[in-house]
């Protein structure tokens, strides 16, 4: 009798050990309670991340900074400093006001004087003139030459023939180095590590072997971001003609089908 009542089996060709020719069927709700999972830390981590750096950004520099313009503020009237005081951020717009008016000062011929002046005074210091100068020329370059900085985003062949790496464009090379290479029409691009792109590579390579891409700035510091696995979305342009024609086909059998119902009902209108 107990033979009777165990499943039906067979043997396998491989093994030799008997296998049940029916398997219960496996249940799916660990793998899709991990893919809800998944799923809430994709959308939940970002915005944490986030709410957390503007928290200490609000609450560590921006605090520093208020207090510390609040407290070079000269006492004076008690109601004018009640006043100050019940303004949140009144420290950081009074700094904000200060920069736009030292930038508007630079820009006339006494304020340049001004600068050019103590500038000298920092060049004969040794230690600090050369921090002044690493600093000047960081902000110049990412502040005035913004316009044409990180527009373009392509592919290299880096680091050797045959592999290709995400890069972005800086701008043409200038100075010595397109001197040295007048004749390569260099570029300057900046190859980021993955996924960490606040460090990575500066690279000087000819026009010739930059492929450009139509993915945006923000699209590709995703891919990156992500280790290849968020892909913007891509049509090519062939797909994108035949889309094209396909709509403005249906759009005009619409047409016809409408002025073909206008006819109709103009038609039987005029019947007696």
């Amino acid at each position: 009798m107990d033979d009777d009542k165990k499943a039906p089996a067979e043997e396998s060709p491989k093994t030799g050990i008997e296998t049940p020719l029916f398997r219960p069927a496996k249940s799916r709700f660990l793998p899709g309670l991990r893919s809800s999972f998944i799923a809430g830390v994709v959308v939940a981590a970002p915005l944490a991340i986030t709410a957390y750096i503007i928290y200490w950004f609000v609450t560590g520099p921006m605090r520093e900074l208020d207090s510390f313009v609040r407290n070079m503020l000269p006492a004076g009237d008690s109601r004018l400093e009640t006043i100050t005081q019940a303004i949140p951020g009144f420290g950081v717009l009074v700094a904000i006001a200060v920069i736009i008016l030292l930038g508007a000062f630079t820009k006339n011929f006494v304020g340049r004087a001004f600068i050019r002046t103590g500038e000298k005074l920092l060049d004969r210091m040794p230690v600090v003139r050369n921090l002044h100068r690493f600093f000047k020329n960081v902000f110049e370059t990412a502040l005035q030459k913004s316009a044409r900085s990180f527009k373009e985003v392509g592919l290299v062949e880096y680091p050797r023939k045959g592999l290709w790496a995400i890069a972005f464009v800086i701008g043409d090379t200038t100075g010595e180095i397109d001197y040295r290479f007048a004749d390569k029409q260099l570029i300057s691009i900046f190859v980021p590590t993955v996924p960490n792109p606040t460090s990575g590579f500066l690279l000087y390579v000819p026009r010739a072997d930059f492929t450009p891409l139509t993915m945006s700035i923000e699209d590709a510091a995703k891919v990156v971001f992500s280790l290849g696995l968020v892909v913007p979305e891509f049509t090519a342009p062939e797909e994108a003609v035949k889309k094209l024609e396909k709509l403005a086909t249906e759009a005009a059998q619409e047409r016809r089908g409408i002025l073909s119902r206008i006819t109709d009902r103009m038609t039987a209108a005029n019947r007696p």
